[in-house]
């Protein structure tokens, strides 16, 4: 298991069009995905719990996941977190 703490770089949060470019991305990876903030914990593989989160702009996440592409999912995806979603 893999474990990263981000900050969320984008104007929204994860909303809408940032969560599903999130759950698209990690859908690629075999690993399970999960996000973790103000101490819920969700399936980041589903649109719903990312949307869930109500995550914003500023907030520390915290991306989790396990299984055998774990690392290069937490790298991709914490990319994506804090740089990717600007302009989404």
């Amino acid at each position: 298991m893999i474990e990263k703490k981000v900050i969320l770089n984008n104007e929204v949060g994860l909303h809408a069009r940032p969560a599903a470019v999130f759950v698209q991305t990690a859908n690629k990876f075999i690993s399970n995905i999960y996000i973790e903030s103000g101490g819920t914990k969700v399936d980041g593989k589903s649109i719903i719990g990312v949307m869930s989160l109500g995550a914003f702009n500023g907030e520390e996440i915290t991306l989790i996941a396990k299984g055998e592409d774990a690392k290069e999912a937490i790298e991709e995806l914490a990319e994506l977190i804090e740089h990717g979603l600007k302009d989404v």
